[in-house]
């Protein structure tokens, strides 16, 4: 099975994304199209993943427009698609959401609450009810039409959605490690943009569980 990633930034890889692949005996090939490489012929691959990104869907670049036409074309030929943050908006609004400024931003750990569409869902079906997971994002979306609400936050009522049997949306990010939100931190500090200091590996949380559930159970629907 082989996998196409799509990153947007050079600090924002896969993670432990990219662990539970290998140990899946799952190939993937990471394309940055943000860099101005071409977009590859995705019919070769059997799932698409669309990372995270500092940028947003509404800030008019050619690559994310490219993107969406690359996530339209997946959806239509019926091969599975995973978003994680900016991945998630960038489905949404291809499939006929909206994607916008949040009211209240999110940045470090919170807790969502899945739906009642979670409970016949293959993947969420076997989460817990409240996860905590990592959260960094200043814009949210309304559902594409037809989709499925798999979980909220108090902030952001859209954290987790699904389209038809093998499209997954996830605001929220599984695939951090504690090095990784180190590194944003720091970057973010760089950027002139500090945050208040989040703890990167709080009591209690598993996080590298939750992302295998997830990436897991969607390699089992591609």
């Amino acid at each position: 099975m082989r996998v196409f990633a799509f990153r947007h930034a050079a600090y924002e890889d896969l993670g432990t994304i990219r662990d539970v692949l290998a140990s899946l005996a799952i190939d993937v090939e990471c394309f940055d199209l943000y860099t101005g490489a071409p977009s590859p012929d995705i019919r070769a691959a059997d799932g698409l993943i669309f990372m995270g990104g500092p940028m947003g869907v509404n800030d008019g670049l050619s690559f994310l427009d490219r993107e969406m036409d690359l996530i339209r074309q997946a959806a239509q030929r019926g091969q599975g698609i995973l978003g994680i943050c900016l991945g998630a908006q960038l489905i949404a609004q291809a499939l006929g959401g909206r994607v916008y400024r949040s009211a209240q931003s999110e940045i470090g750990w919170f807790q969502v609450l899945l739906s009642g569409g979670a409970h016949a869902d293959p993947i969420f079906s076997r989460i817990g009810s409240s996860p905590t997971v990592f959260q960094w994002h200043n814009d949210t979306f309304d559902l594409p039409p037809g989709a499925t609400l798999l979980a909220s936050s108090e902030a952001c009522p859209n954290q987790a959605f699904r389209c038809g049997e093998n499209i997954y949306g996830l605001q929220f990010h599984p695939e951090m490690t504690a090095a990784m939100i180190d590194d944003w931190q720091t970057h973010a500090a760089q950027c002139g943009e500090p945050v208040e200091r989040i703890d990167p590996a709080p009591a209690g949380v598993d996080l590298p569980a939750l992302c295998r559930t997830i990436v897991a159970g969607w390699t089992k629907v591609l």
